[in-house]
């Protein structure tokens, strides 16, 4: 099966956006002070085509398979972080809500916000294949810490990590759950 990974497009929003959701459940909830579904998933998009938040296509690559979204990756450094997420705070006080979102990685950490593939796609090795093109983006910016946080719940992916190379660093909070920081160095 030939993958291939690119870039996202702001037309690509339609197929990432319930991708990303899949993998951040209820932070979705948070992130847009959307609770209805459609809605949700109309947020997510919204931020995918857009410029300046956390999800936008700047920081999202897509696996393609014959030229299908099969998966999802966003990724970006941990010191770009406080802005992205200033942006999106900021136009949620304007429509009257008033959100915290908390950092998810350190400022000298690389890191993994979302990696989901489509149910239809998975088992494939594309996650996998995801995973790697994150290392070689890090590797290709001079190497570092490569981080993601995983709920402290979900054995299943926590063993994936820790087989991938990632260690437990510490104890992390995302809107109120408890979740592992794991980090990987790339060199």
């Amino acid at each position: 099966m030939n993958v291939i990974i690119r870039q996202a497009r702001p037309e690509d929003a339609e197929n990432v956006a319930p991708l990303i959701i899949n993998a951040i459940g209820e932070i979705a909830d948070h992130m847009t002070a959307q609770k209805e579904p459609g809605a949700v998933l109309e947020k997510v998009a919204e931020m995918v085509r857009g410029e300046h938040t956390r999800h936008s296509y700047h920081y999202t690559y897509t696996a393609l398979v014959n030229g299908t979204i099969a998966g999802a990756l966003v990724l970006y450094h941990g010191n770009q972080a406080e802005a992205l997420d200033r942006y999106l705070i900021d136009q949620l006080k304007k429509q009257g809500h008033d959100r915290s979102i908390e950092p998810e990685a350190h400022l000298d950490e690389w890191y993994i916000d979302t990696v989901s593939v489509d149910p239809a796609y998975q088992g494939q090795g594309i996650g996998s294949k995801l995973f790697e093109f994150a290392e070689e983006r890090v590797l290709a910016e001079g190497g570092g810490k490569l981080s993601l946080n995983v709920d402290i719940g979900k054995e299943g992916a926590i063993r994936l990590y820790k087989r991938l190379g990632y260690s437990i660093t510490e104890p992390w909070t995302i809107i109120g759950e408890p979740f592992h920081h794991m980090v990987k160095t790339i060199s």
